[in-house]
């Protein structure tokens, strides 16, 4: 497998960051079990073709994950997540050498190995916690590193998620592991934030995030925001299907557009291409 050397990686993501409009990451999950669409793309020519798909339709990014983060899931080791990832990522690379291409791992070993097989961008919902390696990779390989926040882990995430003052907790918690990243080498410019939605959270601790995008947005740091298709929507909503979910999503896109967040992480690329689109270009009208 050909080994990518970091100094042409990191271009295509940051030189999308650094266009300031909001950027699409299409979720391609090659899992077996992911809570909206484990399974379908767990080949590597499936996998190609929904990435095919995807920018077709405005994906900026595409976000390849071989291990679901739903509540309740069970951790898959590295090696096993490797097998699955690498083999998408490489063939990504060869048939798509201009798309933009994250690993979404918290596993140093799967994340270099997903930047050998070409990508460029490794999105940690661990935000470096799992794994003592992930700081001093995403340092050495220079290549944008996203934090998320999440209380608890997946396993058991949702079992009773509790704060005193939840933006002002995330945002701290967030503040200080991009500061810990920077001081492990990372460089400031690199680093991506999020605020982790579903991750951790009861319906009202996502609603008052979503409402305070803005103070994260100020942070200096590109915010990512991750709804699609998210069961404290279809509370609201009185929908159970994940996947009528996305008139919902679209909804917190074009919200995340007007509020500053940069990267929006969706299953539904279209719809959320055009709500990004059309909320950014209002936001730039109010500017005058």
């Amino acid at each position: 497998m050909p080994i990518f050397p970091a100094e042409t990686l990191m271009n295509r993501v940051l030189a999308l960051l650094q266009s300031h409009r909001p950027l699409i990451m299409g979720i391609l999950n090659v899992t077996p079990d992911s809570f909206s669409d484990g399974g379908l793309h767990f080949h590597p020519d499936a996998a190609l073709a929904q990435a095919r798909r995807m920018l077709a339709e405005g994906a900026d990014i595409i976000d390849v994950g071989g291990e679901s983060t739903r509540p309740g899931s069970e951790p898959v080791p590295a090696a096993e997540q490797i097998a699955r990832v690498a083999p998408v990522v490489a063939a990504l690379r060869a048939a798509l050498p201009d798309c933009a291409v994250s690993v979404d791992t918290t596993r140093a070993a799967v994340a270099e190995a997903a930047l050998d097989a070409g990508a460029d961008m490794v999105n940690d919902v661990a935000a470096g916690r799992d794994d003592d390696g992930m700081f001093e990779l995403a340092a050495r390989r220079g290549v944008p590193y996203c934090l998320m926040h999440m209380q608890g882990d997946p396993k058991t995430m949702q079992e009773a998620p509790h704060y005193e003052a939840v933006v002002d907790e995330v945002l701290a918690f967030l503040l200080e592991r991009a500061a810990r990243a920077e001081q492990a080498g990372v460089a400031r410019e690199h680093l991506v934030i999020d605020p982790g939605i579903g991750f951790g959270k009861r319906r009202q601790d996502n609603l008052e995030l979503l409402a305070a995008l803005d103070r994260f947005a100020a942070s200096g740091y590109p915010v990512l925001l991750g709804t699609s298709r998210k069961r404290f929507m279809g509370a609201i909503c009185q929908v159970e299907t994940p996947a009528e979910l996305v008139p919902a999503t679209v909804a917190t896109t074009a919200l995340g557009v007007m509020a500053g967040a940069r990267i929006f992480r969706v299953h539904d690329v279209k719809e959320n291409r055009q709500a990004a689109d059309i909320a950014w270009a209002v936001r730039l009208a109010g500017r005058g």
